[in-house]
């Protein structure tokens, strides 16, 4: 399979046999993952098994308050399904399990490539939104997912809904517009009236095209890549409670720049922008709170109005070192709230990629500034990544 080509279980379009058997290809050099069983016809379905662990050292984290905490932990395990009806007709179902939690429902999308460029998908997914989300933690060229990403949702990212997409103009454009449930749904809350929330992206890509609904922080110099990217989301009656409610916007730019020098290292910069309104009503506090309690819905509250900001860079050192190769990374985050004070955080770090996003290994110190009175917070994480 040329390593140029990015074919993903989440993004399966117009590469029906590919884009199943490829669980985990976002990346140059990656081998094939996981299992494929033919159906009759043009039928099939494939299995992936995805997991994240890790040990964490935090600064006072430990049951004392005063001693670095020492934990190790599963963060993430995913049981990750795709098939094939026909040629055209297919679907996902996923699920997660993240630290000590069950294992939950994650998506369940019915597929339906209605023409070249036009897709339709039914069920729960990610809404169109930034990069970060759409590339989730398993493509990040990061451990941690941004604190700066604060678009609403059920869980992980998901929500209920449909949403028509397509890559056109050979591939360089993709579009993305879909409606969904929205949050604050339920009596006593601000959307008692079940209005929903309607999002959409825009992303062209100058250079290499980036095929597909879902997207990733690097390549690892698999693709020349220069692309700028833009989403929005909004609801009415999207944030508070009922008698108190406000609508909620959100919106942001984002643009991955990734190039491959003659010596065979990779750059990669990636910066986003983002603007959160709530129409100047607060979607957090006591009695927020207790309204989400009562209707017992996820996707509830916690909406901050503000503007935020992320820079990334990372360079994949040339040659091999042992079966992997080293990637040292920076990034830097601040979110600064309408009411309050800014946070920030550094995040300097080092992975070691064996076989793309499919096998890595990441150590990374991050310290977080909460603003204000709070106490600085600095971490160290050790974390191991596979994907089949």
């Amino acid at each position: 399979m040329k390593s140029t080509l990015k074919t993903r279980l989440r993004s399966v379009s117009s590469f029906p046999r590919l884009g199943a058997i490829a669980v985990a290809l976002a990346t140059a050099g990656t081998a094939n993952a996981g299992v494929t069983v033919s159906g009759p016809g043009e039928s099939y379905l494939t299995l992936g098994l995805w997991m994240r662990t890790s040990f964490t050292s935090a600064d006072d984290g430990a049951p004392n308050g005063t001693s670095r905490s020492k934990d190790f932990a599963v963060d993430s395990i995913r049981i990750i399904t795709s098939g094939k009806i026909t040629k055209q007709i297919g679907g996902m179902v996923n699920f997660e399990r993240q630290s000590d939690e069950s294992m939950r429902l994650l998506d369940v999308v019915a597929q339906f490539e209605l023409m070249d460029g036009l897709n339709l998908w039914f069920g729960r997914m990610l809404p169109p939104t930034d990069r970060a989300n759409l590339a989730g933690p398993y493509f990040a060229n990061v451990w941690e997912y941004p604190m700066v990403s604060q678009y609403p949702n059920a869980f992980t990212g998901r929500d209920d809904g449909a949403l028509l997409w397509g890559n056109v103009l050979g591939g360089k454009l993709l579009y993305a517009v879909g409606a969904y449930q929205g949050k604050n749904r339920g009596a006593g809350l601000s959307n008692d009236s079940d209005k929903l929330l309607y999002a959409g992206r825009l992303a062209y890509s100058f250079w290499d095209p980036e095929l597909g609904y879902y997207g990733t922080n690097t390549y690892y110099g698999g693709k020349e890549i220069l692309t700028i990217g833009a989403a929005v989301q909004t609801q009415k009656n999207g944030v508070g409670i009922a008698g108190a409610s406000g609508d909620y916007t959100a919106w942001n730019v984002d643009a991955l720049m990734e190039t491959k020098f003659s010596n065979g290292g990779v750059l990669t910069l990636e910066g986003a922008y983002y603007d959160y309104d709530t129409d100047g009503v607060a979607d957090t506090g006591p009695a927020v709170a207790a309204a989400c309690g009562l209707v017992n819905v996820n996707n509830c509250g916690g909406a901050t109005e503000g503007e935020a900001y992320l820079l990334t860079a990372a360079y994949l050192i040339p040659g091999k070192f042992g079966i992997g190769q080293f990637q040292p990374y920076a990034r830097f985050q601040e979110f600064d709230p309408q009411n309050g004070s800014k946070a920030d955080q550094w995040d300097l770090g080092v992975t070691y990629v064996m076989a793309g996003h499919n096998a890595r290994i990441t150590a990374v110190y991050s310290d977080m500034d909460p603003g204000g009175a709070a106490q600085s917070i600095d971490k160290f994480i050790v974390g191991v990544q596979l994907m089949y």
